[in-house]
């Protein structure tokens, strides 16, 4: 009998090198590559999401790259149902599905599967919408640190969407919300979890510096104020909340200079960077592989050789 290919989570912070250790992958094994970025997923957003070159896609083709426009939504429950179809065809055809990505909540999604949280509630939205205009989003982190410390401790204090949601959930269930996130039905089976990381912190800060800094060589101000024109309302849209694009647009609309936005964004994306490794850490069944100067692709690829990959080819 020929066993079923399994389910590779490629995963690390960001900036280290996942997406070109993916296009080495893709030449030695028989694989299709799954997008695991929240802002990837939108048209446009080319340059501050790091999205790979049109060329490099023709040739390494991701799924979930460039599926939904800038004032649409797309939520975790949406990644798990698209990525769900997409392993069990690629797996039906022979195939590696290779999950690629730093949006860890969509992993985790996938994972162990979606909770049954409470539906919106239009009313009591609207009424924390305008606690949030009143009191400002310090004020709702302080509000969510008394209900679920637990889950605030999770969540970063400017993430309005996230902490607007949770105060919801607890308003219209009574219940703290933490609790409320039991883990639902998931892949069913283990994946192959690979991470990369880099443990010097020095290294990473400065790739994340220069990498923005080529970002905006590339034209990122440029690619944000087209988008501008043709989005109503742009700040008040997940995806302009990406980190990068929430900066600029500051910068944008004359509220920080550009120094400040540039420090802005780093200190932001080390952040980002932060939050990801601590919540790798957390996960079990993890293989930690070094990027270094250069992703560790031999050391990956023999590594997936011992795993007997080779005999689901």
């Amino acid at each position: 009998m020929n066993q079923i290919p399994p389910v590779v989570f490629l995963m690390g912070p960001t900036a280290t090198g996942k997406t070109d250790l993916a296009a080495s992958l893709s030449e030695e094994f028989p694989l299709e590559l799954i997008s695991v970025d929240a802002a990837q997923v939108y048209k446009g957003m080319d340059i501050g999401t790091a999205k790979p070159a049109r060329s490099f896609l023709k040739r390494y083709p991701h799924h979930l790259i460039d599926i939904r426009n800038p004032n649409q939504t797309y939520s975790a429950a949406d990644f798990v149902s698209d990525a769900s179809k997409l392993i069990d065809d690629i797996r039906s055809r022979g195939r590696i599905p290779v999950l690629v990505g730093g949006t860890m909540f969509y992993f985790r999604a996938l994972e162990t599967g979606l909770s049954r949280l409470p539906s919106a509630n239009p009313e009591i939205r609207q009424e924390i919408s305008r606690e949030l205009n009143i009191v400002g989003i310090s004020a709702l982190y302080g509000q969510l640190q008394k209900i679920d410390p637990n889950l605030a401790g999770r969540i970063n204090p400017n993430d309005s969407q996230r902490v607007q949601r949770a105060i919801e959930i607890h308003r219209v269930s009574g219940k703290v919300p933490s609790e409320l996130m039991m883990r639902g039905k998931g892949l069913g089976h283990k994946p192959l979890k690979l991470l990369l990381f880099s443990a010097d912190r020095i290294l990473l800060h400065n790739r994340i510096a220069q990498r923005f800094h080529t970002m905006l060589e590339q034209g990122l101000i440029e690619e944000i104020s087209q988008l501008m024109k043709g989005l109503n309302n742009p700040r008040a849209l997940p995806s302009m909340r990406t980190v990068g694009y929430r900066q600029v647009l500051e910068y944008l609309n004359n509220e920080v200079s550009y120094k400040q936005m540039v420090d802005n964004s780093t200190a932001a994306t080390r952040q980002l960077a932060k939050r990801q490794l601590t919540w790798l850490r957390q996960q079990s069944g993890v293989v930690w592989f070094e990027a270094g100067n250069v992703p560790p692709t031999d050391i990956v690829i023999r590594y997936m050789q011992q795993q007997t990959l080779s005999s689901a080819f």
